[in-house]
């Protein structure tokens, strides 16, 4: 079986990951035959090679590749993208027809352009899926199923806030709404619940605020800005906040490039959640660590601007504002 997987909506798609690994049987067995490369660190060759390979005691090998379709995608204009078509990727599409039986490959990426080479070469011969970003009453629909799973249930207006808080990042709003049923002990849960949990609903918010920074999403980062300043967030909080992470994605960047493992990253940095350990080095590897000191340079300027009082009558607001402009139009 040959699946390709990606889009914008990494939860969903390692929920349907889950899927796969329960429908091979045996927990122990399943991880036991599987096998997860990076595409940009390995060869046609050594895929096969793997794919090839009979299982140990089970009926399956799952095979998972990571960021291999990526290496196809446009880079931007002018720019061509990192892998060609003379590498050997294109022979794959033969292969997975006479893949054995036993095997279960899995390409896993981001978003990804329906123009991309790789994925029209392959498509035809694979179970592909696209996981879209969800929003309005898509999102809200998602957020009541997902209650529903964990034995609650949401009330329309617990909805809208939730969703204004946190936005449509499905792996915060999952942790959020499993905390808020505990909390509610099986009643729906209610606006009130939510406001008395806003303090890491903010934080999330936060953390939302830098992926939009990072993303040059000027109007996006500007927005829940402004929408943390409304709810009475200091203006130096919110930068150490800022601060904060991407302290975290250069120190991650740096043990990347010493070509440290995940988990060796999680525990060097003291990250314990997996979410935000998958994040900050999605971050960090998406950006170069020249980019990333020139961000973290100019939130020190910035830092020294607000406690100076550079711009006069400014208790911050307008030194964040112009960050974030200043962020979002840097070069990679």
């Amino acid at each position: 079986m040959f699946y390709i997987l990606y889009g914008e909506d990494d939860f969903s798609l390692r929920e349907f990951l889950i899927e796969i690994k329960e429908g091979l049987g045996d927990e122990t067995m399943v991880a036991t035959n599987t096998t997860v490369l990076q595409g940009q660190s390995t060869t046609p060759e050594q895929l096969i090679a793997t794919c090839d390979t009979i299982p140990f005691l089970a009926p399956k090998r799952l095979v998972i590749v990571e960021g291999l379709l990526g290496l196809f995608q446009q880079q931007g204009k002018g720019k061509r993208p990192q892998t060609t078509k003379d590498s050997g990727w294109s022979s794959l599409s033969e292969y997975v027809k006479r893949m054995p039986e036993s095997t279960v490959l899995v390409l896993i990426d981001r978003k990804i352009e329906r123009n991309n080479p790789l994925l029209k070469k392959l498509s035809p011969q694979a179970d592909a899926r696209e996981f879209k970003a969800l929003s309005g009453d898509q999102l809200h629909n998602w957020m009541r199923i997902r209650a529903k799973k964990c034995g609650g249930s949401i009330s329309p207006a617990a909805v809208q806030l939730l969703a204004n808080l946190v936005g449509g990042n499905l792996w915060l709003l999952s942790n959020e709404i499993d905390k808020l049923c505990l909390h509610a002990l099986g009643r729906a849960i209610e606006k009130d619940d939510i406001e008395s949990l806003v303090t890491e609903a903010r934080q999330f918010t936060v953390f939302a605020m830098v992926d939009a920074i990072l993303e040059r999403r000027s109007a996006a980062a500007t927005k829940l800005l402004h929408r943390l300043e409304d709810e009475g967030e200091a203006p130096p909080y919110l930068l150490f906040m800022i601060t904060r992470q991407f302290r975290l994605v250069i120190q991650a960047k740096d043990l990347l490039l010493q070509r440290h493992k995940a988990t060796e990253i999680k525990l060097a940095l003291g990250i314990g959640h997996d979410f935000v350990l998958r994040k900050t080095l999605e971050q960090a590897k998406a950006h170069s660590m020249e980019r990333l000191r020139s961000i973290y340079r100019k939130l020190l300027d910035t830092d020294i601007s607000i406690k100076t009082g550079r711009f006069r009558g400014d208790k911050g607001e307008l030194a964040l504002d112009l960050l974030i402009s200043e962020l979002c139009g840097e070069p990679t």
